[in-house]
């Protein structure tokens, strides 16, 4: 179920104890599904765990795409965070030629690079020798977040300010794939010049709506609840002009969904990010992951607890049926296109048997094994 307040990105193992979980999604999708014949993919960002080295983290992020690869996933994304103690995912790109490598049909891409952080002729050429070597299988997702902190934007040589001119970073790379770019004369991607690398832009608003003048896809979630969701895809859908890249609207939305063997597990799955969200907000610092028992355990001030729970507001999580309802029905709300999964938990065997369920509930492939 979605619990919220509000109302109501062409474009191993699992383990036997989990067996009723996954009867349950095999039951529902022997009927048909709401989720049915709708592309499921993942953003991670590498959170780390309490106990883990952040090279462990990093190696677990490529075997997650190995496994919802196999579970039969359409794209595997990576994100962009500096100097984030409880994210690892730094290098976008470098950790998509890593997630690459070790695939084979999976999309890869990025979710996102964040524009104002860098120049575009060396993202086009980043992205070149991606698509270069990983031929019709890389996704561009741009945002335009800077560093949370001064000190981290004045590490990065940005400013906050730096996000204004997003729009037109947005067209100066593009135009180094088509060759058409005009703010440095004589000089060419390489490689990325005549190369399709499909871009993607991450928005939150009004970005919405820069994808739809740039005629791009976007991808979007539904932080501020549904109701404003639902009027910004309008406007973009509204305001979309064709373009090169995209001739019609297309809408990846961006959800938090955790399927258990019951409510109470599902929500289980959610408390070690909602702690941490707490954590952040309370004190600065945005901490690596803590086991469920563990942030049981914790003690937390009136103001955490009352950040830990909003950050539960607005997910979707439960049994596979209750799942398949509300995500379903989000879906058809909003008439998505695609659905990205941006889960994250302590027991990495626990996340995997809920994209596992949730692979299931779409009907996309049968669940790996042992």
């Amino acid at each position: 179920m979605i619990h919220s307040r509000h109302p109501g990105f062409d474009p191993g193992g699992i383990r036997v104890a989990r067996n009723a979980l996954s009867h349950q999604a095999v039951a529902l999708s022997i009927m048909t599904s709401p989720l049915a014949g709708i592309p499921l993919s993942v953003l991670d960002r590498s959170r780390t765990r309490v106990g883990e080295t952040e090279a462990e983290t990093l190696r677990q992020t490529v075997r997650l795409a190995q496994q919802v690869e196999e579970l039969g996933y359409h794209r595997f994304w990576v994100s962009e965070h500096h100097s984030v103690p409880g994210v690892v995912g730094s290098a976008p790109t470098v950790l998509a030629a890593a997630v690459a490598g070790a695939t084979t049909r999976i999309r890869v891409g990025t979710g996102g690079v964040m524009l104002p952080n860098h120049r575009p002729l060396v993202v086009a050429e980043q992205f070149g020798v991606l698509e270069s070597l990983f031929p019709d299988r890389i996704d561009l997702g741009l945002g335009r977040s800077v560093g949370f902190t001064n000190g981290i934007r004045r590490a990065l040589g940005v400013d906050k300010d730096a996000v204004d001119d997003f729009a037109d970073q947005v067209s100066e790379l593009l135009g180094y794939f088509t060759g058409t770019q005009t703010n440095h004369p004589q000089v060419h991607a390489r490689p990325g010049e005549g190369l399709r690398v499909p871009p993607y832009v991450l928005a939150v608003g009004e970005g919405a709506l820069l994808a739809a003048s740039l005629g791009l896809p976007l991808v979007i979630a539904g932080a501020r609840g549904e109701a404003e969701l639902l009027g910004w895809l309008a406007r973009y859908r509204a305001e979309f002009r064709p373009s090169e890249w995209a001739d019609r609207p297309y809408v990846v939305l961006a959800a938090t969904v955790a399927v258990a063997s019951s409510t109470a597990e599902a929500r289980r799955l959610l408390l070690p990010e909602a702690w941490a969200s707490a954590h952040s907000r309370t004190r600065g610092v945005f901490p690596p992951l803590r086991s469920v028992d563990e942030v049981l355990r914790l003690e937390l001030t009136e103001k955490e607890r009352g950040f830990f729970e909003q950050s539960l507001q607005g997910q979707i999580y439960g049994t596979p049926g209750e799942v398949e309802n509300a995500l379903g029905g989000l879906v058809r709300r909003t008439a998505a296109d695609e659905v990205l999964v941006t889960t994250n938990t302590y027991d990495r065997a626990d996340l995997l048997a809920s994209y596992a369920a949730l692979a299931e509930l779409a009907e996309l492939r049968s669940p790996v094994s042992g």
